[in-house]
């Protein structure tokens, strides 16, 4: 009798080893997508693709802007959400959420852009003139512009005589006619968008006088009150199964499609610190609100 209860116990101890932890669900959210039907369409084979690489399941927590995913996360009601760098620094400061993957994007960095003709020729010589920008709080079109200027020893706050925040199509369309001198703009979204697609004038009508360095990853972040090793276990997960992961994102098209060519990496808090310094600069050094929101 003692003999097989040791080994009817040894074999129970066996099975507990081999079999795999329990499933979770999980609560995820995509910041700058709104209502469950876009999520679906435009984030549904991701979705899909992280549960068949996990073995857990997600299921989508539609926010309506940055704040209520931060207030989200804050208050357990979501437990993940892929969002941009600028996002992620307030983010961070508001919840202590911490970061899982980066989505990195190839070329990925800003641009300062005057009309080929221009007597511009230098970030300096924008001092006193109107310039434009991407919507105030855009990483690649409001931050990364404002820091590359500051880099130039230009103030952004201070140093131009105004700056405009419209849509790249706009502020495209005011550098051809004059009324702004240069335009801060993620260089390859206006390379492959606007530029691209303007047929009125020729591409060399265009040039650059300054470029940042390549951005931060967008990523996507982990909840403080998601237990640690289960967050290891999906970064490890999304990282071993990353072309699963990436063609999932990249095969929707439209607005992913600013995803080809990306990669699935491991990522750490400190690679935000180039975002943090652009609050700074832009006068916002609590990171603790979402600007232009």
């Amino acid at each position: 009798m003692r003999i097989n209860t040791i080994i009817a116990a040894g074999a129970l101890a066996l099975t507990a080893a081999v079999m795999p932890a329990s499933a979770e669900t999980y609560k995820l959210a995509i910041t700058d997508v709104e209502g469950l039907e876009r999520l679906q369409t435009e984030w549904g084979a991701f979705k899909a693709a992280m549960e068949a690489a996990t073995g857990d399941t997600f299921e989508f927590y539609p926010v309506s802007n940055r704040t209520a995913a931060a207030e989200s996360l804050r208050a357990k009601r979501v437990d993940f959400v892929v969002t941009g760098p600028a996002e992620y620094v307030v983010i961070n400061k508001l919840t202590n959420a911490t970061t899982v993957v980066g989505l990195s994007r190839p070329d990925y960095f800003c641009a300062w852009v005057v009309m080929a003709d221009s007597a511009v020729v230098r970030p300096a010589d924008l001092k006193g003139t109107e310039v434009a920008m991407d919507d105030i709080g855009s990483t690649s079109g409001h931050l990364c512009p404002s820091q590359l200027l500051a880099d130039y020893g230009v103030d952004p706050l201070n140093d131009l005589k105004g700056v405009v925040h419209t849509t790249r199509a706009v502020a495209h369309e005011a550098l051809k006619r004059g009324d702004v001198a240069a335009i801060g703009v993620n260089y390859m979204s206006w390379v492959n968008g606007i530029r691209g697609k303007d047929d009125s004038v020729p591409p060399g009508s265009f040039r650059v006088i300054a470029r940042s360095g390549d951005l931060p990853n967008d990523l996507m972040v982990a909840g403080s009150h998601v237990d640690p090793a289960a967050v290891d276990a999906i970064r490890a997960a999304l990282v071993g199964d990353k072309a699963a992961i990436v063609e999932a994102i990249v095969s929707v098209g439209g607005e992913n499609d600013k995803y080809r060519g990306m990669d699935i990496v491991a990522i750490e808090d400190k690679a935000y610190d180039p975002v943090r310094a652009m609050y700074i600069t832009i006068g916002h050094p609590e990171f603790s609100d979402f600007v232009g929101e």
